[in-house]
């Protein structure tokens, strides 16, 4: 698209003079995809439009790792708490490693608990192919080490976000870490037995069943390559004395007999928290 027309519409955004007018304005900045709107798109992360800071999210995302730099110094800038969960959220919707270290400071140390939902959210996320190979092993050993210590933050809402964060997660290292799918497995069945929040604990379920079909094939490809008899063994007793504490620990407040609350709870808590 022509410079001139995208300074248009970054006028249009500056000249709004309604919420409505101005997330028309930035929806159609948002969907040129041009570099040239990454600092007014971001700057929209600091106004107090939910749905005009939604369209420059979805924009910045569309712009992929071209919209990195800028939300990393953004971030950085000790921005408003919620511009800097909307750029997080932004920066996790994009997935590029360059924001691991961001997004693992946010999961544990940000006082805001928009902005640890939003970093917990977006360490399941990471594009792990797009890092350098002798640095994977490292930094997914800080994600699982984050998103186990968020999923005991004190906010649920946080701790929802980091149950989602080790499903992806999960999925991400299937192949590489079959044993830590087994660890994950484990600490989603204790946040299902044990969670304060009825809505966490559906979560947490609804993640082991997604990761469950799997487990059989991470147990079979550990038996079939270096992984010791003993440590594989050990793994699986460990998994099996959770599920046994995970039994004896159901009483009639158990997700596992209101499964259909569980799932009504979670419907209702829609896209936000998902």
């Amino acid at each position: 698209m022509a410079n001139t027309q995208v300074l248009r519409l970054i006028r249009a955004v500056d000249a709004a003079d309604s919420p409505a007018e101005l997330v028309k304005a930035v929806e159609d900045l948002a969907a040129t995809g041009a570099e040239a709107a990454i600092p007014t798109l971001i700057a929209v992360l600091s106004y107090s439009n939910p749905r005009a800071a939604r369209a420059a999210v979805d924009g910045l995302i569309k712009l992929d790792i071209t919209a990195v730099p800028f939300l990393l110094e953004h971030i950085q800038e000790g921005s408003s708490y919620s511009a800097r969960a909307w750029a997080i959220e932004a920066l996790s919707g994009i997935g590029d490693p360059q924001g691991l270290e961001t997004l693992l400071r946010a999961t544990t140390q940000d006082f805001s608990m928009s902005v640890r939902r939003a970093a917990a959210r977006g360490l399941g996320k990471l594009r792990w192919q797009m890092m350098a190979s002798e640095q994977v092993l490292s930094g997914q050993s800080k994600v699982i080490e984050t998103l186990f210590q968020a999923v005991q933050d004190s906010e649920w809402i946080v701790r929802y976000a980091a149950v989602v964060g080790l499903q992806g997660f999960a999925a991400a290292v299937f192949i590489s870490c079959p044993s830590w799918v087994i660890s994950i497995e484990m600490r989603l069945a204790q946040t299902a037995g044990s969670d304060d929040s009825l809505a966490v604990q559906a979560r947490a379920l609804l993640a082991q069943q997604q990761i469950q079909p799997s487990l059989e094939g991470v147990e079979l490809k550990m038996a079939d390559s270096g992984t010791s008899a003993a440590e594989h063994w050990q793994l699986i007793l460990e998994r099996l004395y959770s599920r046994k504490a995970q039994e004896r620990s159901q009483g009639e407040g158990s997700p596992e007999k209101f499964r259909a609350v569980a799932a009504a709870i979670q419907d209702r808590l829609g896209e936000q928290t998902r």
